[in-house]
């Protein structure tokens, strides 16, 4: 695409940002990936399955698919089977889960530096964490945070993981030079306000120098749009989230809104408080 060759940011909900992720660590030769603004991604992995939810039958499911989560059909046909990492089986994923032990540079003896490489180039690395999300096991999962090898207890924080203090995909690289965000905010998977949403998500997606070097040049009737529609979105003072938190994994519908809002790709502005 013509229009990505200067670059893009990209924006990951839950498990799209691991596909996110793939896109700029395993494609060799597209275009510079600028901004990776992260919510609620399960970077390093989580030991539950996103299924319905609390309830008995719910539990019995995740407790039958975990006990054949490495099998070739269950990988083969559920999604999160491919990030699902059990700290109690750390073998069987790294040598049968199929997506994230090599996203992560994982595998011993197959680790590849132009994922390192890629993932540096980044100019910002936003990750932002729900701090009630029940979705993800643990929450920390979507700052690089995870579980030692064959326990389920502590914590570790990202600095303490082997993937950060070996720098197996950059993510020390970039931390240390001040490119990492580390954004906690309030609410339930994906429940983001749209106060939060214009001062962690926003900033990242608008180029101010060119979108001024366009209105200057009188071809800039997009970038004016955007920040009509910007000036409009910072009137509403509303902090109600948005989204109050699900295991699903598509779009939800309100922040596509206000993303298209955001884009000038609507005639009228959402109300306030949706």
């Amino acid at each position: 695409m013509k229009e990505l060759r200067n670059g893009y940011n990209i924006v990951g909900l839950s498990q799209g940002n691991l596909i996110g992720r793939g896109v700029l660590q395993f494609c060799a030769g597209g275009p510079p990936v600028k901004n990776f603004i992260s919510l609620g991604g399960p970077h390093a992995g989580t030991a539950s399955v996103p299924l319905c939810g609390s309830g008995v039958l719910c539990i019995i499911a995740d407790r039958l698919i975990k006990s054949e989560i490495y099998t070739e059909y269950i990988q083969d046909h559920l999604a999160p089977s491919g990030y699902l990492k059990l700290p109690n089986a750390i073998p069987s994923y790294l040598e049968k889960c199929r997506f994230l032990p090599k996203l992560n540079n994982e595998v011993p003896g197959e680790k590849n530096s132009s994922y390192k490489e890629r993932f540096t180039s980044l100019q910002n690395l936003v990750l932002i964490m729900f701090e009630h999300d029940t979705v993800l096991i643990p929450k920390e999962t979507s700052w690089f945070g995870y579980y030692p090898d064959g326990t389920f207890n502590p914590v570790l924080p990202p600095q303490q993981t082997n993937l950060y203090a070996e720098d197996w995909i950059g993510l020390k690289t970039l931390d240390e030079a001040g490119k990492v965000k580390y954004i906690s905010v309030p609410g339930n998977h994906l429940g983001i306000s749209r106060r939060d949403m214009k001062r962690y998500v926003v900033p990242y997606l608008v180029d101010k120098a060119s979108r001024k070097r366009s209105i200057e040049n009188d071809s800039g009737v997009q970038s004016k749009k955007i920040e009509q529609t910007a000036t409009t979105i910072d009137k509403k003072t509303s902090t109600k989230a948005i989204f109050e938190g699900s295991s699903s994994y598509f779009w939800p519908s309100s922040i596509k809104s206000f993303v298209a809002e955001l884009l000038g790709l609507m005639e009228e502005p959402l109300p306030p408080d949706t």
